[in-house]
């Protein structure tokens, strides 16, 4: 009986750089995995090994490695036959299985064969004497496909954004605001989930790590439910980056304005010179659907500990501001797996992590918010596939904050009544 196994892509040369370092950048510490080589023969090849790549030097015992290549359909597998040398690590090259096969050799696109080497195969059938390599992928095998429980899972969040309507009638879409400061993942998140919705992951924001926001203008990105789908009732609204200085990133004069539907969508802008009513696209008199409906803060888990008392102050002025205003807050901490190994090992451990509870309550703790209110995400970033834990993750943080938008338009809708009844 065969057994299903889900496969992540963790390495992809043509992607990630045909070179030793590159290979074990993405893969180190990962296993067990399974190496492809693709030639322009059309031959598809590699290996199967169960110990983690790392750059030692020395050969490491794997009795259940083994070689394979494809006859149209038909996989041929070669196992190993000398198990204290089935894969060797070497920091310059790509996947070493014995002294047999080595894909990215020397860091290079092409691939070393010398059959009979701890593995018997005939280069012929393995690769037809062609060892110039088109692509070559690295997968880590995750023992199974997403069980059904949870692919159910993700199939209803996805189907609660979809239905989901606003409880004002004069509304269509959800607004919800991303601040935060520069490189917290603000734009990665809106990537991510569009990612989920496109069923690939895809990159319309731009975002990426710099010390000043790559952010320049205000934006208002809806999402689509696939590519040629209707538009989310939600739209995901991104601003310049908070930045510690004075006159640098985010101006709080200008988030006032965008906070009351008055900021046009692809304002430039300016942090010396906030917005000027007279300015062009200026919405002079925004109604309720032109409004944010609620705030969330974007704040890199890894930084937490180290936030300058200068962005703080900022972020605590910001909040202040919203609270005046009668707008629902939430906390989006990203860049989990970076910041705890256990999450980084398998993103189901969020919930299990102490260290990932400490910096809730530690975010929590600046921010002035309860724990209800902080939610823990991966948005997508070195991945070139979309992982189901990932996707529910995004989609349930997606869900809050429209709970938390049906909470503004309750109490907007209490505030009308309560007018009506005095006058």
């Amino acid at each position: 009986m065969s057994t299903r196994v889900r496969l992540q892509l963790l390495y992809k040369a043509s992607v990630h750089g045909f070179t030793g370092a590159a290979f074990h950048q993405q893969c180190d510490h990962r296993s067990p995995t399974v190496s492809v080589g693709y030639n322009d023969s059309g031959f598809v090849f590699g290996g199967y090994t169960k110990q983690p790549f790392n750059q030692s030097g020395g050969f490491v015992n794997d009795d259940k490695a083994f070689l394979f290549t494809f006859t149209g359909e038909q996989l041929l597998k070669y196992p190993v036959t000398g198990p204290g040398n089935a894969v060797k690590m070497i920091g310059n090259s790509g996947p070493y299985f014995g002294e047999a096969l080595v894909l990215v050799h020397g860091s290079t696109p092409v691939a070393y064969s010398s059959p009979g080497n701890y593995y018997n195969f005939t280069a012929a059938e393995m690769h037809g004497d062609d060892l110039d390599l088109t692509e070559c992928e690295v997968y880590q095998v995750e023992g199974s496909s997403p069980s059904p429980r949870l692919c159910r899972k993700r199939e209803e969040l996805i189907e609660s954004i979809k239905s989901y309507k606003p409880t004002v009638g004069s509304v269509t879409r959800a607004r919800v605001l991303l601040i935060g400061p520069v490189g917290a993942g603000k734009s990665s998140f809106f990537n991510s989930v569009n990612s989920v919705f496109r069923g690939h992951v895809t990159s319309q924001a731009i975002s990426g790590s710099s010390s000043t926001s790559l952010t320049t203008q205000f934006r208002s990105y809806s999402v689509k439910a696939g590519r040629e789908g209707k538009p989310l009732p939600i739209i995901l609204c991104d601003t310049m980056g908070l930045e510690e200085s004075k006159g640098a990133g985010l101006d709080i004069d200008d988030l006032n304005s965008i906070l009351k539907g008055h900021l046009p969508d692809c304002y430039q802008f300016n942090p010396s010179a906030p917005l000027h009513p007279e300015a062009h696209g200026y919405h002079k008199s925004p109604g309720l659907k032109d409004k944010v409906h609620c705030v969330v803060y974007v704040i890199d888990s890894c930084k937490i500990s180290i936030m300058p008392t200068g962005l703080e102050e900022k972020l605590d002025a910001i909040r202040r501001k919203v609270n005046l205003m009668g707008i629902p807050q939430l906390v989006l901490l990203t860049k989990v797996d970076e910041a705890c190994p256990l999450v980084k090992e398998d993103v189901r451990n969020i919930y299990k992590s102490g260290y990932i509870k400490e910096m809730m309550q530690e975010v929590g703790s600046r921010l002035g918010v309860p724990l209800s209110c902080i939610i823990p995400v991966k948005n997508y970033s070195e991945e070139l596939e979309l992982v189901t834990d990932c996707d529910i993750l995004l989609l349930s943080a997606v869900i809050q904050m429209l709970r938390f938008v049906d909470n503004y338009f309750d109490e907007f809708s209490s505030e009308e009544r309560s007018c009506d009844i005095s006058s």
